[in-house]
Order: C-alpha cells, then structure tokens, then sequence
C-alpha cells in the first residue's frame, strides 16, 4: 500500500468518521465517493463501521451501497447486515436507495422479503418489531408489494390482532381500569416505555416501577428527560430504581457513548443524576479503546476560539479516562498555560479549565517549545485549533528542533474548528511530518470516533484492521 493510497483512504476514513449526525445529504457524498475510489477497501469498511461507528445514517448508506454493488461478496454482506437492523433503519435504506439510486435492485427485495419472512416465522420477534416500528413494517410490506401472512395482515392492515399477541395486549392495557392492572400488563408482556406511554391514561409509581424495569439501560437514557418531566424522579423508590439503570448503562456494550452526555446537557437533572450520566459516557468511551503511547494535548485559546476550549474539555476527559500513558494538557495564545485536573472525569475538567478564555494572538508552537523545554517525550500531538498562526515560535520550526534533540517523531492530529485553515498541515506535509486532520463540525457524536485513530500504534495498523475483518456471507445459499 503506498503512501498515497494510504493517505486517500485515512481521508476518507477522517470524512466518514466527522460527518455530522443526521445529515443524510453530506453522508451519501461521502459513501459515494468510497466506493467508486476503492470498492474493495468500502466493503471492509462497511463492516469495520457496523461494529465501531456510532451514526446510523452511515449503517444505512453502507447497506444500500453494498446491496447495489456489482460484487457479489458485497450485495452478500449487504444481505446479511440488513436482517439485524430494526424496522424504521430497514425502510431508511429501501427509502434511500429509490430516491438517491433510483433503483432497488433484486437482492435488495430479496433481503427485505427475508428479513420480513423471517419476523413472521418467529411471532414473538414479529410482535416486537410491529409494536416498536409499525409504521415502518407497513412501509416495506406496501412498498415492496410483499404480501403478509394472515397474522401479520390482521396486526397491521386489518387491525383486528389476534388475542395472545403485543398488539392485543396494547388494546387491553388502553382498558385496564387500575394502575395494578397496567403495571401487570408491562410487566408480564414487557411493553416497551415509548408505546406504553401512549396508552396510560395516568401515570402512578407503580406503573412507572413497571415501565422502567421493563426498558434497556440505553431506553432510560433516551428517555430520561420524559421521565423527569412525568415525576419519576420525585418518587425516591422509582428514582432509585432509574439510578440503578444508570449504573447498568456503564457496564452495558450496547450503549451510544456520547447518548448518556447529550442527556445531561439537554435537560436540568440533579447533581447526582449528572454524574451518573458522566459515568456512563466515561466507562462506554474506554470500551473503544486505550491509548498507550505517551500523548499531548494542545488547546487553542486565542481570539475567538471559545470553541476549541469547548471541545478541549471533551478531548481531554475522552483521552484522560482511556490514557495508560503520559497525557500533557496545554492550552495557548502567545504563550502556554499548562492544565492539570484532579481527576478523569469531564467535571474535572471543567474545573481545570475554568479560568481559561479565548483571547489575543496565536502562537501553536509555543506550547510544544515549553514540551521541549521541560523535556516531555511524546508520541502523538493533539492540535485543537482552526490552524491560524500569526506569532512565533511557529509549530512547524518548534517540531523540528523538538524531533532532533528529543529523538521522536511524534504523530500530529489537527482537530480543526471553526472557520479553519490548512496552513499548519501543509507546513507539516512539506517538511514531511506525520499529519493528520479531523475537522470537528459541531456533533460531539463525532468525538469518540477520534479513538480507534489514536489507539492504534499507527494509522496504518488501523486500515489494516479494517481489512482483515472478513465480510459477512449469505446462510441461504
């Protein structure tokens, strides 16, 4: 692989892994641009994302391109990772791929007529998907002019669900007159929170004792800010039962890292429901990975950079949690302000942070002269920064001398913010520095993704992880 292959694929891994949430537009520019440049390379990805990636726009686009793709092992992959999405990412990709492919080839009608087959064969499976995505089960049936079995037919078009089934059940709690009599309705059939709620006509401690033993750890989250807002957190016996959901969220692999920290910025919980939160975003980040070579981590604060603080704090807490090496903290204008924490957490951060604000001239090499003079050895460089230099010492003439007389050759990560330039990394390129660039856009999503580059002893060993994961095969060939 040579360094310019190399070099296109770790853009393209870079725009894949910032592309902001829920912007389908910027996605499917991305995607496409993968798999016309390198298929097989695509391929490999689409399977390495599934497993590490966070957005699910991207799990939906790679499907749709690997079920129209002119390979068979990927219209195969495609095949397979499709039967584990739920009902509303199912329609998603179909959706996608008539109004941004224009067409829907036969393996693509193929794979939604198994995955509904398959739904149907197992009538606990099918309720589930029924009740949590019924409109979007109707959508592929109708479609797709799949026709249903006579029991999927009366649960969704005819409304008339047999008794014994979840749909059944839902008519049934709607008519329970007692709050014990809902409670035993959730609780024996497991009725999930969103489509429970809509049937209750009051809520009481012991339905919401029902509902919340009945939800995921990653459905608490989710739904946190509606359970304040109906009173759970009022009563301490169904607060501490949501506390306990908390504490499962950080041990479980299932939950979205940076889920748990939108929570507590998006709503007003209490101190101790905040650090749970923080808990979680902490345990789930470290399941992406340690960082084991020695790093830095370089902190814009001139003029009009409060940005770059902000999501300094991010990187640091993120970095610090999974760290099993040095991490330096510095933050600059024209000179460096070292930044220590009593601890790992964001809230400690915070406070290390706190007396840091954005103003005056930039110089980026000045933090690293201050490495270099205190003789801090490190491995990778993290620049939070929009590139702009205006004073010296300039990084670019800072890192030689740093290379030379420390005997490294760090690795320079750019997390560009703002209205940003390229003027470091092409300083960096012609001097022919290890350099590479993530452009943070807004969506702290983005943020974790930072890990698997910074992990691996290179980026070279990342890619190569990326194709050696086998693409999944058809088992009804």
């Amino acid at each position: 692989m040579n360094t310019a292959e190399r070099d296109l694929r770790l853009e393209m891994l870079n725009s894949l892994l910032t592309t902001p949430h829920r912007k389908l537009e910027q996605v499917a520019e991305v995607h496409k641009l993968i798999v016309e440049l390198d298929p097989l390379f695509y391929g490999h990805l689409a399977v390495w994302y599934q497993r590490n990636g966070d957005v699910r726009d991207h799990k939906e686009v790679f499907v749709a391109h690997l079920l129209n793709s002119n390979l068979t092992e990927h219209r195969d992959a495609g095949f397979m990772m499709l039967q584990e999405f739920p009902p509303y990412q199912v329609a998603r990709v179909v959706d996608f791929m008539k109004q941004q492919q224009n067409k829907l080839p036969r393996s693509a009608r193929t794979a939604v007529r198994r995955y509904l087959k398959a739904r149907e064969s197992n009538p606990a499976l099918f309720d589930r998907a029924a009740l949590r995505g019924r409109k979007a089960m109707k959508h592929l049936y109708a479609s797709l002019h799949i026709k249903p079995n006579e029991r999927a037919n009366a649960i969704l078009f005819r409304d008339t669900p047999p008794e014994g089934s979840l749909a059944h059940v839902l008519k049934q709690l709607a008519k329970a007159e007692t709050p014990a009599e809902q409670a035993q309705f959730i609780v024996e059939f497991n009725i999930p929170y969103t489509i429970a709620i809509g049937a209750i006509k009051q809520l009481t401690p012991v339905v919401l004792v029902a509902l919340i033993n009945s939800m995921t750890p990653q459905e608490v989250i989710n739904n946190l800010k509606s359970l304040q807002a109906k009173g759970a957190m009022d009563h301490p016996e169904v607060k501490q039962l949501i506390d306990a959901k908390l504490e499962e969220a950080s041990k479980n692999g299932r939950v979205a890292a940076f889920k748990a920290q939108i929570a507590a910025d998006g709503a007003d919980f209490d101190a101790d429901t905040v650090a749970k939160l923080e808990k979680v975003t902490n345990e789930q980040v470290k399941r992406r990975g340690a960082i084991a070579r020695p790093t830095a981590l370089l902190v814009d604060k001139s003029g009009s950079m409060e940005n770059a603080i902000a999501v300094g704090k991010q990187l640091a807490a993120l970095i610090s949690g999974i760290a099993q090496a040095e991490l330096y903290v510095y933050a600059f204008d024209t000179m460096p302000y070292a930044i220590t924490a009593n601890g790992k957490e964001l809230t400690d951060w915070e406070r290390a942070f706190q007396h840091i604000r954005a103003g005056g001239s930039t110089s980026i090499g000045c933090a690293l002269e201050a490495m270099r003079k205190k003789k801090q050895v490190v491995d990778q460089i993290i620049l939070v920064t929009d590139e702009g230099e205006n004073a010296t010492p300039y990084f670019s003439e800072v890192y030689k001398t740093y290379c030379r007389e420390l005997a490294v050759i760090p690795n320079v990560v750019i997390v560009r913010v703002g209205t940003h330039y390229n003027w470091l990394e092409s300083q960096l390129k012609q001097q022919q520095a290890p350099v590479e660039t993530f452009t943070f856009a807004g969506d702290y999503y983005s943020l974790p993704n930072l890990v698997p580059l910074l992990a691996r002893p290179s980026r070279l060993d990342l890619l190569m992880e990326i194709m050696d994961l086998p693409l999944p095969v058809r088992d009804d060939k």
